[in-house]
């Protein structure tokens, strides 16, 4: 499964911007899908979980109420909505997929990754 992020871009703090996640070479409707981040000198965070099913979400601590996740089968993608932006979302965002649906925010879960997409977030 090729996966392709986009939709980051620079948004200043209190806004919003929608992540996607195209998924191409693979069932997509057969995994779960996870948001992770990375900010600069720091490890990688989970951000969220959305299993196969859509039945099942998990979400970080730091984004609980204000990120969305979602997922379109038809289409073969995945969705990450962030409102209410703070500066320290600030990061490069990656999406990634597992086989087996059950939420982790463990990285080393993940089969596929993304390649990541670039939110930053100004004052």
């Amino acid at each position: 499964v090729q996966l392709q992020a986009s939709g980051g871009g620079l948004v200043q703090a209190g806004g919003f911007l929608r992540l996607s996640c195209a998924a191409s070479g693979g069932t997509f409707s057969y995994y779960g899908v996870g948001w992770f981040r990375q900010a600069p000198g720091k490890e990688r965070e989970f951000v969220a979980f959305l299993s196969a099913s859509a039945r099942t979400t998990l979400y970080g601590d730091s984004v609980k109420g204000r990120f969305t996740i979602s997922r379109d089968n038809a289409k073969n993608t995945g969705y990450l909505q962030m409102n209410s932006l703070k500066l320290e979302d600030t990061a490069i965002y990656y999406c990634a997929v597992k086989p087996v649906s059950s939420a982790s925010v463990n990285p080393n879960s993940y089969t596929y990754w993304g390649q990541g997409t670039l939110v930053t977030v100004s004052s």
